[in-house]
């Protein structure tokens, strides 16, 4: 039994069934035993992999399309260069060091903002930064101003709801105890549309108030975010939750508080929240497509002319991995948000 598993135990024999949005919050986010609260869980050693892992190709291509942004906005003196959820601070480390190269007058107003609740991560991201970064708990938290955002593998682990068609109606999901052992079952039953026995539909209102919280930060001072997680561009039913522990699925049910809790993001779902913010949404692309049209191959190609045969293996397979279709070239999507007023950023509205 894991420490946190002992908790809900307790919890759930005092207050009954637990909704699945309560569950994932506190395995991942416990403050003494949630999962991004004790470990570093990236990279080979840990329990995935994301794609400033991959290659540093990821964040150099975002860095071009950061400058992109900023030219759309006037190319202020002073922006907010802010990432949720940053990993180890791979990305925004591969971020500003092509920014440095590339731009140096978009690193020299950038002001680094990275918000994050793993204080094991916040060290390891201050390690790969550097000095000058702020680090805030919510973005409501970073100061105001015109903001360039990055948001890559975020959403997925912000909590959800889950319901389920059984006999003509449909029930919350939730996590309960048989014996000694938390359980998947079925709560009460609950309003609902319409839909057919088996079916399960995901609800993730707190991922819609986080991306009512990124319109409103777009709608003022002038600002563009590329928003990039596994998931769907059309609202579509599924079970898409998952539990991963060292590179393998296993029951959510499982180690809780030592095993990755995501679920697939409904981009559509995350539209109308940059919508009712404020911001301009925009039709969403494949990873592969994103990439491919920033100029992934050719950069490939580059390197690999001066490159010796083993390295340029490698360059293959890391483009493989980031843009393959059978990999995470199309299970990972991208959507661009901005303020209103501003042109479609590319390679947005190019199809």
């Amino acid at each position: 039994m894991t420490p946190l598993e002992e908790t809900l135990r307790s919890i759930i024999a005092e207050e009954g069934p637990m909704r699945m949005d309560r569950y994932m919050g506190l395995c991942l986010g416990h403050p003494s035993h949630g999962y991004y609260v004790t470990r570093d869980p990236l990279g080979e050693k840990g329990d995935f992999v994301t794609a400033p892992e991959v290659s540093q190709l990821f964040g150099e291509l975002l860095a071009v399309w950061a400058v992109q942004a900023w030219v759309a906005i006037d190319q202020p003196e002073s922006v907010n260069l802010v990432e949720l959820g940053p990993g180890r601070g791979t990305l925004m480390a591969d971020v500003l060091r092509t920014l440095r190269k590339a731009a140096p007058a978009l690193a020299g107003a950038a002001k680094v903002h990275l918000v994050e609740m793993s204080p094991v991560l916040r060290a390891k991201q201050r390690a790969a930064v550097g000095e000058g970064a702020s680090w805030h708990d919510s973005l409501e938290a970073a100061p105001e101003g015109p903001m360039i955002l990055l948001a890559n593998e975020f959403f997925d682990a912000i909590p959800i709801r889950q319901f389920e068609r059984r006999g003509g109606v449909w029930r919350e999901r939730v996590i309960g105890l048989e014996g000694d052992r938390l359980t998947l079952g079925m709560g009460p039953i609950v309003p609902g549309g319409p839909g057919k026995d088996g079916d399960i539909v995901e609800y993730a209102p707190a991922r819609t108030e986080i991306a009512r919280s990124i319109g409103g930060g777009l709608s003022r001072p002038p600002g563009a975010a590329p928003v990039i997680d596994y998931g769907h561009l059309a609202t579509a039913p599924g079970d898409t939750l998952q539990a991963m522990r060292g590179h393998r699925f296993v029951p959510v049910t499982e180690t809780p508080g030592e095993a990755d809790l995501t679920s697939h993001v409904d981009f559509e779902a995350l539209a109308k929240g940059f919508t009712a913010g404020g911001a301009v949404a925009h039709p969403g692309l494949t990873q592969r497509a994103f990439l491919l049209a920033m100029g992934l191959e050719a950069r490939i190609a580059q390197l690999q002319t001066r490159a010796d045969a083993a390295t340029q293996s490698i360059l293959q397979r890391q483009m493989a991995r980031l843009a393959d279709e059978r990999q995470m070239g199309n299970l990972f999507k991208v959507m661009a948000v901005t303020s209103p007023g501003l042109p479609v950023p590319y390679p947005f509205g190019t199809s």
